[in-house]
């Protein structure tokens, strides 16, 4: 089946356009970014904090998960409904004991590491953070899923942050890859045509005389 673009086409994509959610407005069938619970800092989706306790990966976790939203905050600013600055800056009032508390916890691992150079190393370390959620050809998912994050923290209980980090850091990380919109996928069935044989031509392919 092709899609041909006509006034049926146009008013489909409208209605569909109209009746979808607002989470929803950037694609017509939004891309499934979702993946497994985040508990480690694995490649991809943390700097790795050799030697770290359980309480800095935690930490670790909740840093990534703020400085995502806040590029975000930043990046997201072409779409003025998906409202990523109001989430973010109602985020840092709403989670500020928890987010105060990994920052804490992540200072205390760089200076234990690195001894003077602690501050320092910390902010690398932030700064590196922030450059691995820096996307161009795959904003529209990442500007979508973090709507979705952010909207989400704000109606997580107070000091339950760390657990929307496990739950959906790895989706988080995932929508910074470019694809697009569902509903422009296409299938194609393969199958194989039989061989049509042309009776005037002989078996090297030169035209017969008569025919």
């Amino acid at each position: 089946m092709t899609l041909r673009w006509n006034h049926f086409t146009a008013g489909f994509v409208a209605l569909t356009l109209a009746g979808a959610p607002a989470s929803a407005q950037l694609f017509i069938y939004p891309p499934d970014f979702s993946g497994p619970p985040v508990t480690t800092l694995e490649p991809g989706i943390a700097l790795p904090l050799p030697g770290a306790t359980p309480d800095e990966v935690r930490s670790s976790l909740i840093w990534n998960l703020r400085a995502g939203l806040n590029v975000a905050a930043l990046q997201c600013q072409f779409s003025p409904f998906l409202g990523t600055v109001r989430n973010y800056n109602q985020l840092l009032r709403h989670q500020a004991a928890e987010l105060d508390s990994a920052r804490a916890s992540l200072e205390r691992y760089f200076k234990r590491v690195h001894s003077k150079a602690g501050p320092r190393a910390f902010d690398q370390y932030t700064t590196r953070t922030y450059n691995n959620f820096s996307t161009l050809y795959g904003q529209l998912g990442f500007c979508q899923t973090a709507a979705q994050i952010g909207r989400a923290a704000l109606a997580t209980p107070k000091g339950s942050f760390h657990e929307l980090a496990v739950a959906r850091l790895r989706e988080f990380r995932n929508s910074l890859r470019p694809v697009g919109d569902r509903i422009f996928s296409v299938n194609y069935s393969q199958f194989h045509l039989p061989r049509l044989v042309d009776p005037c031509l002989d078996k090297k392919g030169r035209r017969k005389k008569r025919c």
